[in-house]
C-alpha cells in the first residue's frame, strides 16, 4: 500500500499549525503531561535491511509491530514482527510462513485477539491470525485469486476487524468476526482506486482511505478530494463528518532527480478539503492518530532539513504544535503511530533508520509516555 511502500522504493534522500477561527475551539485543550516525552525503545534488530510498517496495542502489556526485513536491491525481502509484552520488544519466529513482508497489524481492544496482512512469496496477499503461539494464514472468500487484494486492517471496538482492499475487481472491504470473513457492499464506482488503508473510530464508524475517501455504514457516503500531482495519503482521522483531518506528502510537478517531497495536511469541513500549512514543509506526514475519544492526538513525520530526529505534531486543542523525537545519529523516518489503551496519552511509533537498503536500515521504535 502506498502509505508504507515509500519506505520500499523511495529515491529521494517550534511553531504549531494554525487552524482557521471557525476550527478553533472544536476540542478542548488536552496539554501533553510536563513529564512525558518521546524516548527511543530498544527492539531486536531484524536482518538488515529491516522497517516496520504497522503497530496496534490492546493495552501496556500488550502490543504487535510488524514490517519487512532482509531487503536489497536483488531481495524482495522476508515478513517481521515484534510482540511487546509489557517489558520489552521480542523477536517472533516467522519461519514457518514464505512472506515478503506484514504491513499491517490490529489488535482487538478486549481479549488480545491480533489479525495481520501482508503478501507471500507468490505475491498473494493473505490475512493472518495470531493463534497465541505463531501466526497462521486464515482463509477468506477470494483468496488466491486474481484482482483480490488487502491492504491495510483494524480493529473495531465490538470486536469485529475490517479490512481495506479489493475483491472481484471491485474496491472495498472485508469484514470478520474472528471466525468468517465476508466482503461488504462494494464501492458504487466500478472504477474506484483500492484504498490504501482503513480507520475505525471509537463510535465504530469505518472509513476506507487513499486515492478514495469513504465512509461504510452497509452504503457507501464518498467524500469528493482531489488527488493532487504525484500525491499519497498516509492517514485519515475523521473526529466528525464536517472535522476531518488527512496526512500525507506529494512531489508536485518536475524537479530535479532526488527532489524530496512536500508535506500535506488537509482538513475537510463538510464542504471542502483545505490545506493546512505547518512549520515544515519539505517531508512527509507518515500517520495520523486519535485520542480514546477519537479527537486529534499526533501525527507522525519526516523532517528533510532535521531528520535525525522524528517530527510529531501535537494537537493543543487549537494548533498542530512541533513535537521532536530523540536525537539519533541516523535518520529517523516514523511510519506508523498506535495508542496504547489503558495509559494516559501513552503512544508506539515504529518506522526504520533509512530510506534505502544500504547503509542498512534497521528497526526503529519510540514511545511517548
Amino acid at each position: 500500500m502506498r502509505r508504507r511502500a515509500f519506505v520500499q522504493g523511495l529515491a529521494t534522500a517550534g511553531a504549531g499549525l494554525a487552524l482557521p477561527a471557525s476550527l478553533a475551539g472544536r476540542a478542548a485543550a488536552r496539554p501533553a503531561p510536563a513529564a512525558a516525552s518521546w524516548r527511543e525503545v530498544p527492539a531486536p534488530a531484524g536482518t538488515p535491511a529491516a522497517r516496520l510498517y504497522g503497530v496496534a496495542a490492546a493495552g501496556p502489556g500488550l502490543a504487535w509491530a510488524v514490517g519487512q526485513e532482509d531487503i536489497d536491491n536483488t531481495k524482495r525481502g522476508a515478513a517481521v514482527a515484534r510482540h511487546w509484552d509489557g517489558t520489552a520488544w521480542l523477536p517472533t519466529d516467522l519461519s514457518h510462513l514464505t512472506y515478503t513482508t506484514l504491513r499491517a497489524v490490529a489488535v482487538s481492544p478486549s481479549g488480545g485477539a491480533a489479525w495481520a496482512v501482508g503478501t507471500d512469496a507468490a505475491g498473494h496477499d493473505q490475512l493472518l491470525a495470531w493463534d497465541g503461539t505463531t501466526w497462521r494464514e486464515t482463509s477468506f472468500p477470494g483468496r488466491g485469486e486474481a484482482g483480490t487484494r488487502l491492504t491495510d486492517v483494524a480493529a473495531a471496538p465490538d470486536g469485529r476487524f475490517w479490512v481495506s482492499g479489493r475483491h472481484g475487481d471491485r474496491a472495498g472491504l472485508l469484514r470478520g468476526d474472528g471466525k468468517t470473513w465476508r466482503w461488504c457492499r462494494p464501492l458504487p464506482d466500478e472504477a474506484a482506486p483500492t484504498p490504501d488503508g482503513v480507520h475505525v473510530t471509537p463510535g465504530g464508524e469505518v472509513w476506507v482511505f487513499g486515492d478514495v475517501i469513504a465512509r461504510y455504514d452497509g452504503a457507501w457516503t464518498v467524500i469528493p478530494r482531489l488527488l493532487g500531482i504525484r500525491a499519497s495519503v498516509s492517514g485519515l482521522l475523521p473526529v466528525a463528518h464536517d472535522d476531518i483531518w488527512l496526512t500525507g506528502w506529494a512531489y508536485g510537478i518536475g524537479g530535479p532527480p532526488g527532489k524530496p517531497p512536500g508535506v500535506r495536511l488537509e482538513h475537510w469541513d463538510g464542504t471542502q478539503w483545505n490545506g493546512v500549512k505547518g512549520p515544515f514543509g519539505v517531508g512527509m506526514l507518515t500517520s495520523i492518530v486519535g485520542d480514546a475519544d477519537g479527537k486529534p492526538d499526533r501525527i507522525s513525520g519526516w523532517d528533510f532539513w532535521d531528520d535525525k530526529r522524528a517530527h510529531y505534531l501535537r494537537w493543543d486543542g487549537t494548533a498542530w504544535a512541533s513535537e521532536r523525537g530523540p536525537q539519533s545519529n541516523s535518520t529517523v523516518l516514523p511510519v506508523a503511530l498506535a495508542r496504547i489503551p489503558g495509559t494516559d496519552g501513552g503512544l508506539w511509533s515504529v518506522g526504520t533508520t533509512s530510506f534505502y537498503p544500504n547503509p542498512p536500515a534497521q528497526i526503529r521504535v519510540e514511545r511517548f509516555g
